[in-house]
């Protein structure tokens, strides 16, 4: 019954925990570019009591074994990278990635980091930049008599000037072999890790990279129905963990109370 006890409050931090993924989610439901995340569990060990295969007589053998577990554990929080809705908000600015890629962003200190949200800005001095005003790599400047930009499907940046079109640049898109295994760090940003492997760069619609749509963000992947289904299902599973924590109590109690 201590071994209950034990287990069963393994399965109510692990429900917790799912919980967390799935409150982090809906919280996101309007990020843009923002990818959900699914909690993935693993049992813990087991106590093996008999072997399968061990002898029970002189031809008889254990055809299963007898094994005890000991609950369950966090083993992973799996981002689904799969493609959001695209809202049109007449924004020359704003750029969303049909397909797979990530747009390449300038750091501080110089590195790069990756995100799906194209919701840019011009800076003071003319350069698309992101929200908090990290750069866009390649590095695209805007010159201040322009009267708009258009960006093509394939990332060629072109301004209109009074004096004519003039080429400000090639947007870029960075693929991963493994892009769940960015590390996703806030501010829709993400860094490359040894299990992401290392970048792709390509031009928006080669070598299995994405295209560009000029006036569009992507919008969350978040289902908010499949959330609210997901977060039944974890409460019903924390709310059966606890019974068992209640019932196992409850032997012990009654075991306790046997000599008066």
């Amino acid at each position: 019954m201590i071994r209950a006890l034990w287990t069963a409050g393994t399965g109510m931090a692990a429900q917790q925990t799912n919980l967390d993924v799935i409150s982090n989610n809906l919280a996101n439901v309007n990020t843009s570019g923002f990818k959900k995340s699914r909690a993935e569990f693993q049992d813990l060990m087991y106590q093996t009591l008999r072997q399968a295969g061990a002898a029970t007589g002189p031809d008889t053998q254990v055809p299963t074994p007898t094994q005890l577990g000991h609950g369950a554990r966090l083993v992973a929080t799996q981002k689904l990278n799969l493609q959001g809705s695209f809202q049109n908000t007449g924004n020359d600015y704003d750029v969303a990635i049909e397909g797979e890629g990530f747009f390449q962003i300038t750091m501080s200190d110089g590195t790069l980091a990756y995100t799906r949200d194209g919701s840019f800005k011009k800076d003071s001095q003319g350069r698309v930049v992101t929200s908090e005003g990290y750069v866009l790599e390649p590095a695209i400047t805007v010159p201040d008599n322009a009267t708009g930009i258009t960006i093509s499907s394939d990332g060629r940046v072109t301004a209109t000037t009074a004096a004519g079109d003039q080429d400000l640049g090639q947007i870029t898109l960075a693929r991963f072999v493994n892009p769940a295994g960015l590390d996703n760090f806030g501010h829709n940003l993400a860094r490359e890790t040894e299990a992401s492997g290392a970048p792709i760069v390509n031009n928006p619609g080669t070598d299995g990279t994405g295209t560009l749509m000029q006036q569009y963000v992507e919008m969350s992947n978040v289902q908010v129905v499949e959330e609210m289904v997901n977060m039944i299902v974890a409460q019903r599973a924390y709310e059966v963990n606890s019974k068992a924590i209640q019932t196992a109590d409850d032997m012990l109690e009654k075991a306790a109370s046997l000599k008066r």
